[in-house]
Order: structure tokens, then sequence, then C-alpha cells
């Protein structure tokens, strides 16, 4: 599990939109903090107050010169969907290959739900140098984070 001062590690995987465009977090990284927002799943109630709060707080990031990006294993058609019907800003990335998800060892199934492979809620922040700067990850998946806390730790405070 990836945990503050480690180097993060990078993925590629695709950008949640209809295009099927490719995305490789390399390249966001030397820009400012980097917020790597997983989630379970889109269109679910927790993850949906999840990736709103973030959209809520979207000024103060960008403020801060910060990049939030949400990853699930949703396919890139649902997230599209779903970041239009929540008129989310930012962009999230389809880990339908759970290379991501693996790398920061959050793989997690919910047998109950039909859910195997998927994302356990989990934030990280990735300063310019690719170090884990703030590491929060949840031990129960309904749980959100504290976005106080988030923003401080990408200077949006």
């Amino acid at each position: 599990m990836v945990s503050t001062g480690d180097t993060a590690p990078t993925f590629t995987a695709t950008y949640g939109t209809s295009d099927h465009e490719p995305f490789d977090l390399a390249d966001h990284l030397g820009d400012g903090p980097v917020v790597l927002a997983f989630f379970p799943g889109a269109f679910t109630p927790p993850c949906t107050n999840e990736m709103v709060a973030l959209q809520e707080h979207h000024d103060e990031f960008t403020a801060a010169d910060a990049t939030v990006l949400g990853v699930s294993a949703d396919s890139p058609f649902s997230l599209g969907a779903f970041r239009e019907e929540h008129d989310i800003e930012f962009e999230l990335v389809s880990d339908t290959a759970g290379d991501g998800i693996r790398a920061y060892g959050l793989e997690m199934d919910i047998p109950g739900l039909g859910l195997y492979d998927i994302a356990n809620r989990a934030v990280f922040v990735v300063d310019d140098e690719g170090i884990v700067g703030y590491a929060w990850i949840a031990e129960d998946p309904t749980t959100e984070p504290d976005y106080e806390a988030l923003l401080d730790a990408v200077g949006g405070n």
C-alpha cells in the first residue's frame, strides 16, 4: 500500500469519456500537486457525494494549481455519463484493467453487490517530484475523506 513519502506509482489507463483517450499519470506530474481520488463506483451514493464535494472545491484546487483526477474501475462511458450528470469539471480516469488500483494497493471486492477488483476509496496528493505528500485510505469504503485536510495538503487553505 502506498504511503506518505513513497514515490507515487505511475500508471496508464483511459480518460472517462466516450473518446477512449489514453491517460498516463506521468503526464500530469511536475505542474503542481496532483490529487488522485480513487473511488469504488460511479452512480453510488458515497462516490457521488465525494466527487460532487471535490467539484464544490474545484476553484480552491485550481487556485492551488492542483490537478484533481477521479479514478475508478468503471468504464469510460459510465464515467463520462457520471461526469456529465453531476457537472464534474475535473477528469475522471477509467482504470478497467486495474493497473493503478493494484499499484496503489487498493483492490477490493464487494461480493454482495457483485463487485470485484474495484478501488477502495482513497486519496493521494502527489507533488512535482512524484512523491506522495498526503495519503488517506478508507477503512470503510462508504467513508468520505476530510476535504479540509485535503485542501491543506495541496496548499488550498
